[in-house]
Order: C-alpha cells, then sequence, then structure tokens
C-alpha cells in the first residue's frame, strides 16, 4: 500500500549492535544452537523456516524438490544461498576500502568526484534496510574466485536439472566494486553531457528515444573544429545522412571513447575536453578490472554450453550503470541466436522505461535478443536515506502507484518488442497478484501464447505458491528461485527472508483464504490428495 511504501521512508533494519540476522537479540540462533546441540537444531529448522524457503543442503538433497514443482509445472532457478555474517563494523571496513581508489586514500582525489559515486562510511554496510536482496562485500581476488565456482556449480546444476533453466549472478561478487563506481560516474556524466547539449539545442524534456543532437552544434560546443578532430570524435557510420546523434550514438561514442584498461576518461561540461576521473590507476587495480570481465565472461560462456539462461541481478544505483553496461555488453556477445543473458531492471527507479526502451531498441538495431527481468527494486529504504543524507536527487518513484505503473509500462514495452520480434524475452519477477493479471491480460490481447516460452513468471521458494502452481498448470513458464545450502551457512538468507515476511504476513489474509477454500473443496470432494495435470 502507500502507507507501507512510505513507510519504509528511514526504517532501518539491520540491527545497530550484533549480526546481519536481526531476529530479535543478536544472539538468538546462537544461543538455540547451544542449547539444542546442532543435530537437534539443524532438525528442528528443516522441519520449519529452513523447509519453508531452502530445498536442501546440497545438489542431490534439493532433486526430490525440483522433481516435485516439474510435476506441477514450475520450473527453478537455482542458488547456493551461502553467505557471511559479517557485523556492521566489518562490513563498513571493507567497503570503504574495496570502493576506495589508490589515487584518492589521501584525500585528494576524492573531492573531485560526485557524491552519489563516492564511497561514505555511514552507508558501508549495504545489507542496511535490504531485506530481498543478497550482499556481497569484496574481501581479495581468491573470494571472487570462490564465488566464481559457486555460479558456475549453480549453472551446471541448472543444465543438468532441466533444458530451460536459469541462474542468477551478482557482479559485485566477481570484482572490486570501486570499478563499479568509477564506471558508473564515467556513464552518468556522460549521459549527462548529452543531456546538457539537449537542452541548449531546445530539446528539454523529450523522451530518451526522442531525443536527436544536432552533430554542428555539438562540435561547436565542444570546440572541435578541424576534420581530424570531427573524424576522431565521430564516425561516418554514426552520423549516417541526418547529421544528428541520438542518446544511443552517443553511447556508442562512450564505448570507443573509454578504455577500460586505460583511465576513466570524462567530459569536461564547460570545456567539452576529456579529463581523467583519476590521476592514475595502479597496475593491481588495473588487473582486478580485467579479472571481474574475465570472471563474467566464463560464466557466460558456461551458461551458453549447458543451455542456462543467465540473469545479473540489479544493485544499488551507484553500481548500477556500469552492472547495466556490463550486462549489455555480455548479451551484445552471447544473445546472438537466442536470450542467453538477462538484463534486470528496477522499475521503482525514475528512469527505468528511458533504460528499458533504449535497450530495446539498441538491441533491434544491431540484431541481438534482448532479455530482460523485470523487479520493482530491493534497495528503496537504502536508496533513499543515501540521497538525502549525501546530498543528491532521490532516483526512486515518489510512490507506490507511480512503480506500479512504471512497472506496467515498462512490461508492455518489452511485450509488444516480443509481438514484433520473437527473439526477446523477458522474466516478470514478482509477487503482485495484479501484475501477473496485468500480464496475462495484455499476452491476451497481442496473441502471445504461453506455449512460445518467451514471457516467465519467477517468485521465491516458499512464498506466493498460489500465483506459481496455477500459472504452471496452466503452461505458463513459470519459476521459483530455489535456495540450497548447509543450515548454518544459509542463517542470514533465513533472516532476510523473516524479517521480508514479518511485513508481508500482515496482508496474507487472502492467502489464508484460498487455502481454507481448497481444503473445503477437498473435503466436501473426497480429494484429500491433488495429482497435477499432465
Amino acid at each position: 500500500t502507500q502507507e507501507q511504501w512510505q513507510s519504509c521512508v528511514g526504517r532501518r533494519t539491520w540491527p545497530e549492535n550484533g549480526n546481519a540476522c536481526g531476529l530479535g537479540e543478536p544472539m538468538l540462533l546462537e544461543v538455540s544452537q547451544k542449547l539444542l546441540g546442532r543435530h537437534l537444531f539443524d532438525r528442528l529448522m528443516k522441519m520449519t523456516f529452513y523447509g519453508q524457503f531452502v530445498a536442501g543442503e546440497d545438489q542431490e538433497a534439493i532433486k526430490p524438490l525440483i522433481r516435485h514443482n516439474q510435476a506441477f509445472g514450475v520450473g527453478s532457478i537455482l542458488d547456493y544461498s551461502v553467505e557471511e555474517d559479517i557485523s556492521q563494523e566489518e562490513a563498513e571496513e571493507k567497503e570503504m576500502d574495496s570502493c576506495t581508489a589508490d589515487a584518492e586514500r589521501d584525500g585528494s582525489g576524492a573531492s573531485k568526484r560526485e557524491k552519489q559515486f563516492r564511497v561514505h562510511r555511514g552507508f558501508g554496510d549495504r545489507r542496511d534496510g535490504v531485506t530481498s536482496a543478497r550482499t556481497y562485500f569484496y574481501a581479495n581476488e581468491a573470494k571472487c574466485d570462490h564465488h566464481m565456482e559457486n555460479f558456475l556449480r549453480c549453472i551446471d546444476a541448472s543444465g543438468s536439472a532441466s533444458d530451460d533453466g536459469f541462474c542468477a549472478i551478482k557482479l559485485t561478487a566477481l570484482g572490486r566494486p570501486q570499478f563499479l563506481l568509477q564506471f558508473s560516474e564515467v556513464l552518468t556524466k556522460w549521459r549527462r553531457f548529452f543531456h546538457q547539449i539537449a537542452i541548449q539545442q531546445g530539446q528539454a524534456g523529450l523522451p530518451a528515444m526522442g531525443t536527436k543532437l544536432q552533430v554542428s552544434e555539438v562540435l561547436e560546443s565542444m570546440g572541435i573544429t578541424t576534420k581530424c578532430d570531427i573524424q576522431s570524435w565521430f564516425t561516418g557510420e554514426m552520423l549516417g545522412v541526418s547529421g544528428t546523434v541520438d542518446l544511443l550514438d552517443w553511447n556508442s561514442l562512450i564505448d570507443s571513447r573509454t578504455q577500460l584498461s586505460r583511465l576513466l576518461l570524462v567530459p569536461n561540461v564547460q570545456t567539452g575536453q576529456l579529463e581523467p576521473l583519476l590521476s592514475h590507476f595502479t597496475e593491481e587495480e588495473d588487473l582486478q578490472m580485467k579479472r571481474m570481465l574475465q570472471r563474467i565472461d566464463v560464466l557466460a560462456k558456461k551458461a551458453l554450453e549447458v543451455g542456462v539462461c543467465l540473469m545479473v541481478d540489479a544493485e544499488q544505483t551507484y553500481f548500477q550503470p556500469a552492472i547495466s553496461r556490463l550486462t549489455l555488453e555480455m548479451q551484445r556477445k552471447f544473445n546472438t541466436q537466442k536470450p542467453v543473458i538477462f538484463n534486470t531492471y528496477q522499475c521503482y527507479l525514475k528512469d527505468a522505461y528511458d533504460n528499458v526502451s533504449l535497450d530495446v531498441e539498441l538491441a533491434r538495431r544491431e540484431g541481438w535478443c534482448f532479455g530482460a527481468k523485470l523487479v520493482r527494486g530491493a534497495y528503496m529504504t537504502q536508496e533513499r536515506e543515501r540521497a538525502a543524507e549525501v546530498g543528491y536527487e532521490d532516483p526512486i518513484n515518489p510512490t507506490y502507484k507511480a512503480t506500479n505503473e512504471m512497472y506496467h509500462r515498462c512490461l508492455s514495452h518489452i511485450l509488444e518488442e516480443i509481438k514484433l520480434n520473437s527473439r526477446a524475452s523477458v522474466m516478470v519477477a514478482s509477487h503482485n497478484e495484479d501484475s501477473v493479471r496485468f500480464t496475462i491480460q495484455r499476452m491476451e490481447e497481442l496473441g502471445l501464447h504461453p506455449a512460445e516460452k518467451k514471457v516467465y513468471f519467477g517468485q521465491l521458494l516458499g512464498m506466493c505458491d498460489q500465483i506459481s502452481f496455477p500459472l504452471g498448470q496452466a503452461g505458463f513458464p513459470v519459476y521459483k528461485y530455489v535456495p540450497f545450502g548447509p543450515v548454518k551457512d544459509v542463517l542470514p538468507y533465513l533472516c532476510r527472508r523473516a524479517l521480508e515476511n514479518r511485513g508481508i504476513m500482515k496482508g496474507a489474509q487472502r492467502e489464508r483464504q484460498l487455502l481454507r477454500k481448497e481444503l473445503k473443496r477437498r473435503v466436501l470432494c473426497g480429494q484429500f490428495l491433488y495429482r497435477p495435470v499432465a
């Protein structure tokens, strides 16, 4: 509701002192384990909370649940949900260290960076206010390799479990976040430079895809006059015959002007000249960037090899421009025949529709297959607090209604693209019944059949079964996000599920009504066991 949406602002979920669990007293689970003993504690968890939200301890243990769900037409998105349970102080120290470049450690370089893209100790613990998403903190390159191996095992397991499996990855698990922070700032400054020139040319307020810059005026504003300089900025293919560039052309310019292995360059708004974001990179920082890209490439190749779709999760807005750009580069390379790489779009963001429409158009122009996962978003409380405290524009839609409208607008645009281009696909990742109904209605209006497997649905294991299983029985491609791992290692994940469900259960009257109705039907009909329709 709107009231719940507004109440999220300023609310802190994680305890000020203690671990990341947040279930009552910080030491509650530790005390329970000591009192009950490891064996009894594990059995109790498997009979209750663990059994509800986690499929099993390893790839063998989860097979019965996967087969059971498949019988009802429900697939699995496997996730090895082992998480570090570190203190707030440890998280802040790791974040400050891993997001600060060597050139900034004396404080001289940091002042030139934009506020949004500087690391701030008060928001160093990225778990704060986040219950529905996992958080990774950089330790070293070996740890990133370990995360990559876990992702590879999940991809392998998904490939062996079904012919059309999915896996989800996070780029902050695969490298030092300093690079994502810096590259995001570069991309944001380039886009802002485009919009500033658009304002100068009287095109303020136009949609992203409707804005076209006159190149002659762009060159004049940047002080570019010689033929050599012009050719170094804009190619003939980019300009075409119109003499204009749109935002997609501009993004291509960013690709050619910002080599990831060199200094990150940004345009100076006043002079139009390129300037380095930092004075220098160390050799180790350069290697860390390359290793992150190599790990991403390894995972994408493995997914393609075993026939699994790879969904790149969205993260905080100060990382997201870089995450989206790197995902786009993977799509260009691997989505040549069908969507293998899926980018995630957070529809609680004000610029969600612009991002979706631009990427749809880019896929159309370049001839690769568009793949998207649509979510509302997991970081609202944290994003709003950070924007208010640090001093930049709140990136979140003002109301819950606005976010719903944004979700449906983005979804409708993608469904229309799927109607025109059968190689595009979307994962509707939502527990919202209205959004599921909207999707089915739009599919009917556009003549999109579930058997085409272009529109997927996704929910978490143990939640919203009244959505997932009817969809599966009706022939829609639907998936459960299936976590697995040893009891002691998935406790942070279970804690987040508990925190998330405290709010969800307040509005669970409808689910209870459906359960009572089904129980009554079975008693009256004498159908105590339900057999799924083949």
